[in-house]
């Protein structure tokens, strides 16, 4: 991006850091008109410029924490919404070019064409050239900054620095009528707001594809547990057939073995079912307070046979404690049963910037409550987790246990 680079030759100045402002400009006479007058008028308006910038800026706070900002605006929003991160790009890319032409049509900057140095309104055209540039470029790095230091969420303040480096740059060119212009601010406004969706889009991106990655590998995971038990049902199936066979051409009848055939049956039928029904699972509702705090559950859907593996991993590196199982719930739906969870806690959930999240603010009672309404009846429901570890460890920590 040409802001972060070497200037257009329109621009070719020396920034005001580089020029010198340890000199009295009054200790030579230079001739009126002359370039090293020029120069000379130009050192003392830079250092009456610095000494207004620092007091511009101690007079003008500017709440730049991020931390506060982001809990002040709560739930991002899309300045610019757009399908994917790549569209953001290509539109970057074309503000980018707008931003260009503004700077070298010199609609960036708004100054007076009739400020006079030395009596000459042509050496004062020069001298209000010169510092527009200076200006320009003091804003632009600003604006670049901003851009360079945006993380996802922070869009609020890198505008109120943008905004106040644009305050602070009228100040100082009152007495040229100088200023950012509105279209050139709102072109830089706009990028660092398509910059801040694009991010936020990135991010979006990025978790839903590893969200994707997780559920494939689930699927296979429940496809290769369903096929194994397949195969060991269909062994047992055969093995209960042949040993019936041989006791039938001895004459005999063994009915436990005829009532386990039954249940062999059974089972390879709910197997079947489950393989071709992508929607039939276990709906759980867990719980970690070591973790979490009291009163806050996980309610998810697991396709495992064993879906007390599936809650046991949940529990594993990433979190300090076990989770505690409160209800483990076999629906031929479990789909819907746990949308319709989600959605009647939907206003409870920890995280509200990602509706993916599956934590409520919900006692373990409460979710059972709903549970039976769309159920109509649980077998078994645990309302209290024991929370072993965590009891075990809490007492031994180096500090006083935050939670009430």
């Amino acid at each position: 991006m040409w802001l972060t680079d070497e200037p257009p030759a329109a621009e070719a100045v020396a920034p005001a850091a580089d020029l010198p402002t340890n000199e009295d400009p009054t200790a030579a006479a230079p001739a009126p008109g002359s370039e090293m007058g020029r120069l000379a008028f130009l050192e003392a308006e830079n250092a009456s410029l610095r000494a207004q910038l620092a007091e511009a800026r101690a007079g003008d706070y500017v709440d730049l924490s991020d931390a506060r900002v982001l809990q002040d605006v709560g739930i991002y929003r899309y300045h610019h919404p757009l399908e994917t991160a790549a569209a953001y790009q290509e539109a970057l890319a074309s503000l980018e070019s707008r931003i260009a032409d503004a700077v070298k049509a010199g609609r960036a900057i708004v100054k007076s064409e009739l400020f006079t140095f030395n009596n000459s309104l042509a050496q004062g055209r020069r001298m209000t050239d010169d510092l527009a540039k200076l200006m320009l470029r003091a804003y632009n790095a600003e604006a670049d900054n901003s851009i360079r230091t945006l993380r996802v969420g922070n869009v609020v303040t890198a505008k109120r620095r943008l905004e106040a480096s644009r305050t602070a740059i009228a100040k100082l060119g009152a007495l040229m009528e100088m200023k950012i212009s509105d279209e050139f601010h709102d072109l830089r406004v706009e990028e660092i707001e398509l910059t801040a969706d694009w991010l936020m889009k990135k991010q979006e991106e990025r978790e839903a594809e590893r969200e994707e990655r997780a559920r494939l590998r689930e699927e296979k995971k429940v496809e290769r547990e369903l096929a194994e038990e397949r195969a060991r049902l269909d062994k047992e199936r055969a093995h209960l057939l042949n040993t019936l066979s041989v006791l039938e051409q001895q004459g005999q009848v063994d009915d436990a073995l005829r009532a386990r055939l039954a249940a062999v049956d059974d089972a390879i039928a709910q197997n079947d079912f489950r393989a071709a029904n992508i929607r039939a699972g276990y709906v759980y509702v867990i719980s970690n307070e070591g973790a979490f705090g009291a009163n806050v559950v996980k309610i998810g859907l697991t396709r495992r046979l064993e879906p007390r593996d599936r809650i046991v991993e949940l529990g594993g590196a990433s979190v300090p404690f076990r989770f505690d199982t409160h209800a483990l719930f076999f629906s031929e739906d479990a789909v819907t049963l746990e949308s319709e969870l989600h959605h009647h806690f939907a206003d409870r959930a920890l995280n509200r910037a990602n509706a993916r999240k599956e934590f409520f603010f919900a006692t373990p009672a409460e979710v059972r409550d709903v549970l039976i309404e769309k159920v109509g009846n649980i077998l078994e429901f645990n309302e209290v987790g024991e929370a072993t570890e965590y009891r075990q460890s809490v007492g031994l920590w180096p500090v006083s246990e935050p939670r009430s």
